[in-house]
């Protein structure tokens, strides 16, 4: 039997009958939605739901959204992702469409079912070792990816996933970007693997974990790689850095929450004069640098970003499933807090 939030007309956000797509609070909710629909594609896939019982559809078409394709892992057939196609019908009297995308590209993420468990699971044990960019099902998402980017190069594409496919999602963000093509992407609760200082309540103890770890990567950086510093056309974190992906996380879901104390551990680094030592440990980790003492190559760590849109829920969530789960990022009754992080 189907659990109420599979049904969009029991759990979706029916408030949105007129998107405007100028406001931040619609097309977060829009992104998430997709998102959902990549979920239900799969589980209604899993429970052999077709025709009327079949329970996806209303999560993009509510929305005027049309799906192009389905995006199936090649290993065990299940759908991870989908592209979908925005087709408002004509009228002189709806919303401007200007802001919106003509294209969204969305990735589910762990579905904890026997029909895609396994697979799911190895892919967030790739994505934990740093490995997610060596699998088949990354590959497949990276090339619709750049397939739909070079066949509508002056249209709106969006980037959307939730929590492994947020991982899928910024590591096709990132790729793109260091070609120069700048997409706009929504990552909810994205996998942010580290130590977890932010748990810890004691600021004064939680500030200085993080200068000590931001004092000893600095170093190893130097001692690694030396002190030349490129310029700016050299650094692909600085030219990185002009990509700014929308970051949703939650305080209360550890596998994101460590994105709140890294961007605002830049900001205290730079305002007590260590901005030059923290730019150094930002991009960096001693994983990284350890290998690359080794004289072995090493992918940056997929979590390293330079510049974010950072919304923080700061509702109260009964449990880890609700503060990690994507039915909370449409909620109109939510509250959130937003702050935009440039690196520079």
């Amino acid at each position: 039997m189907a659990s109420k939030r599979e049904n969009f007309h029991l759990s979706g956000p029916l408030h949105l009958t007129a998107v405007n797509w100028k406001n931040d609070h619609d097309r977060r909710s829009v992104a998430a939605s997709l998102v959902q629909g990549v979920y239900i594609l799969e589980r209604d896939r899993q429970e052999k739901r077709q025709g009327p019982q079949a329970l996806a559809r209303p999560w993009w078409e509510f929305f005027q959204f049309e799906m192009v394709r389905q995006l199936v892992d090649d290993v065990d057939s299940s759908i991870f992702g989908a592209i979908y196609e925005f087709k408002p019908p004509a009228s002189p009297s709806s919303l401007s469409t200007c802001e919106s995308p003509h294209y969204v590209i969305a990735f589910r993420g762990t579905i904890r079912k026997p029909h895609s468990v396994s697979q799911d699971l190895k892919l967030d044990l790739h994505l934990l070792q740093n490995g997610l960019h060596r699998t088949s099902r990354f590959e497949i998402a990276m090339q619709a990816v750049r397939n739909m980017v070079a066949a509508n190069q002056d249209k709106n594409i969006w980037l959307s996933g939730h929590s492994l496919g947020s991982a899928m999602a910024m590591l096709a963000g990132k790729n793109m970007a260091k070609t120069g093509i700048f997409l706009e992407a929504f990552l909810f609760n994205p996998p942010f693997f580290s130590a977890p200082i932010e748990r810890i309540k004691d600021k004064k103890v939680k500030q200085g974990i993080r200068i000590a770890s931001s004092l000893i990567t600095a170093g190893l950086a130097v001692a690694v790689k030396g002190t030349h510093q490129r310029n700016k056309f050299e650094d692909p974190f600085v030219y990185l850095s002009t990509w700014v992906p929308s970051l949703f996380v939650n305080p209360e879901d550890h596998i994101c929450s460590e994105y709140i104390g890294y961007f605002e551990h830049r900001e205290k680094m730079k305002d007590i004069g260590a901005g030059g030592i923290e730019r150094l440990a930002t991009q960096n980790s001693i994983h990284g640098l350890f290998m690359t003492a080794m004289g072995k190559e090493s992918e940056p760590p997929l979590h390293l970003i330079p510049s974010a849109a950072l919304t923080i829920n700061s509702n109260r969530s009964p449990d880890f499933i609700g503060a990690h789960g994507i039915h909370q990022w449409w909620g109109p009754d939510s509250h959130f807090k937003f702050k935009l992080y440039r690196y520079n």
